[in-house]
């Protein structure tokens, strides 16, 4: 998976298509993330501490890390990853224009 915590992405498929965001969570195990913003439901919660109150929340859900894709910091366009090794060091390239992920 070449999508990481902190990376901007944008949605390819889906009710959220078009939509950029940050990712909150990754998870390579289970091939998910978590997108700011993206694939948002209504949970219902009840008080779970004296003082605390319940209600209607707005929770981000996973969505597949095949549907996003990463979007350049320099070009600004969703791009495949191609990986570099610079100065000893594994990096991340954009394969559209060649700067650094």
């Amino acid at each position: 998976m070449n999508i990481k915590k902190d990376d901007k992405v944008i949605v390819l498929s889906g009710k959220d298509k078009g939509k950029q965001g940050e990712v909150l969570v990754a998870d390579p195990k289970a091939g998910k993330v978590i997108v700011k913003g993206v694939n948002v439901a209504t949970k219902h919660q009840k008080p779970q501490k004296q003082g605390q109150e319940g209600g209607i929340i707005k929770v981000e859900t996973p969505i597949y890390a095949s549907k996003v894709q990463l979007v350049c910091p320099k070009c600004g366009k969703g791009t495949r990853v191609a990986h570099k090794i610079s100065d000893g060091k594994k990096v991340r390239v954009c394969k559209k224009c060649g700067a650094e992920i």
